[in-house]
């Protein structure tokens, strides 16, 4: 899954906020062996970490069909075009708020009090979810970010607590966690969707309660095996920079309201779409703003500029990729309830199963691309592994463009889509295991603990794109939707693979000029 994730598929690769940090202090964390030869706490957050991504990605596989299915049937009744840019963006608003639950558990209250906080927002969501009305659901689709936004990027941070930096079972502990990561969100849409089949929208989301109280009980219960693992606040916020957050938090706040007010004057009343259209802008502003505070930074080098520059076309390719890539909730969900036979080899299936095909490709396939990149060496370059995902995600749209045109006067076959899911797992397992490396490799050092925070910036950005393509292209067919928006993906992914020499050139010239610099 994402970066998701969402998530850094690469096994191996840590929270990169853990590369500022110091190493727990001796003897003061367990260092047994206990759970597989892991520490007993990677336990705990094994099994918080699975149950969470049960209830985020089951509530995610039905929230569309709520949010657009028929009053009678149980639904909002919002209009297609409109269901899928909120759920667009509500997957921008998970990534942002990731941003500032990171700077929280950095400077305020910490890693393990991030999430658990963020685990009972997220839980008390899921219940709001399940109570009928649009005003309980709205507000409970706000909290389901707000909570996944702290506790998101804090519960990897705590894995590499468990261990010292020249531990040797990092690496593998790693790869125990993401499994977890997989398995919740391998397992939840099928048993949400069929939930949902037989009892109805609020009992699927109430199985996603459900799995947030037990990711919390375990979470709670195994405190005492996590040996203070992020209790500590890494660089915690001083008096003295009261007044520079406060001029900060107004120029955000200022920020917001011109976003609003622009919002308004395009659709010229209040309303979900002033909404939309809001958090786009933001999401569109942020990265932006976080190059442009980059690359003014006195405590910028040179050579770190030059990286800079070469990270900006790496980005766009993540924010493209993401922009495809997270259409899983959105698009290709509505494709699979409206244009797709819902039976595989002869069994019957729900909609929502579809999503549970990326997880299970990751688990299949992981182990191999890990033995590619091992015997190739970690070739190719970066940029040309980003331009490999980017086109690979283009294809699938392309493919499923075609297949839309094929099958224009019936169902197209559920392996159409299983296809197309296929495909994008190809391309993120070559994307996503070195975008966050390369963020933090790239990333000027005065920055780098922030790199997860540009990261997220990416599929923000990339999933808001998506919910302005679906506004304005409103009554266009499957077949010109996908097929026009993965040739322009297309297209920046060949110039992806032009600029990969120079993205390459730039990183080693940087890399001379600070071996040539005197040492200081």
């Amino acid at each position: 899954m994402s970066g998701n994730d969402e998530r850094p598929v690469q096994p191996d690769l840590p929270d990169p906020r853990l590369e500022a940090e110091a190493a727990p202090a001796a003897g003061r964390v367990p260092r047994d062996h206990a759970f597989f030869g892991h520490p007993i706490g990677l336990m705990t957050l094994f099994t918080t970490e699975l149950w969470e991504r049960f209830s985020y990605y089951g509530m995610r596989a039905i929230l569309l069909f709520y949010l657009t299915d028929s009053i009678a049937d149980g639904g909002l009744a919002l209009d297609e075009v409109t269901g899928l840019a909120l759920v667009s963006i509500y997957g921008t608003g998970v990534y942002l708020l990731s941003v500032v639950g990171g700077w929280l558990a950095d400077r305020v209250i910490g890693s393990r009090r991030s999430v658990l906080y963020g685990g009972i927002v997220i839980a008390a969501g899921h219940v709001s979810l399940t109570i009928p009305g649009a005003g309980f659901s709205m507000f409970g689709i706000a909290l389901v970010a707000l909570g996944t936004g702290l506790l998101k990027p804090n519960v990897s941070s705590m894995v590499g607590e468990l261990y010292s930096r020249d531990d040797p079972r990092r690496d593998s502990a790693f790869s125990i966690f993401y499994m977890g990561i997989n398995l919740g969100s391998l397992l939840s849409p099928i048993i949400v969707g069929f939930v949902n089949r037989q009892w109805g929208y609020h009992a699927g989301f109430a199985v996603a309660a459900v799995g947030m109280a037990i990711a919390l009980v375990f979470f709670v219960a195994g405190r005492k095996y996590l040996g203070g693992a992020g209790d500590s606040v890494p660089n915690p916020l001083t008096r003295e920079e009261y007044p520079k957050l406060v001029r900060i938090g107004l120029f955000i706040l200022a920020g917001l309201v011109v976003a609003t007010l622009i919002a308004w004057a395009v659709s010229g009343a209040f309303g979900i779409s002033t909404f939309i259209d809001t958090l786009s802008y933001v999401a569109f502003a942020a990265p932006i703003a976080y190059f442009l505070v980059m690359f003014r930074s006195p405590k910028v080098t040179a050579p770190e500029r030059s990286r800079l520059t070469a990270y900006i076309p790496l980005f766009v390719a993540a924010m493209l990729f993401f922009m495809i890539f997270e259409q899983a909730a959105t698009t290709l969900s509505s494709f699979a309830k409206n244009r797709t036979e819902l039976s595989f080899f002869g069994i019957a299936i729900e909609p929502a199963f579809f999503q549970s095909v990326n997880p299970f490709s990751i688990v299949v396939l992981a182990p191999v691309f890990a033995w590619i990149w091992v015997k190739t060496k970690d070739r190719p370059p970066t940029a040309v592994k980003f331009a490999m995902g980017l086109t690979l995600a283009a294809l699938s749209f392309v493919w499923l463009s075609a297949a839309s045109a094929i099958f224009a006067d019936e169902k197209a076959p559920a392996w159409v889509l299983v296809s197309v899911y296929v495909i994008q797992t190809l391309g993120e397992l070559c994307l996503s295991p070195v975008g966050l490396a390369a963020t933090t490799l790239l990333a000027p050092k005065a920055f780098r603990s922030q790199a997860m925070a540009l990261w997220f910036l990416a599929p923000a950005a990339g999933q808001a794109i998506t919910a302005q393509i679906v506004q304005v292209t409103q009554g266009a067919s499957d077949t010109a939707y996908f097929g026009v928006v993965g040739a322009i993906t297309m297209a920046f992914a060949l110039v992806l693979f032009a600029l990969a020499p120079w993205v390459t050139r730039h990183i080693r010239h940087a890399d001379a000029q600070e071996a040539a610099a005197p040492a200081h």
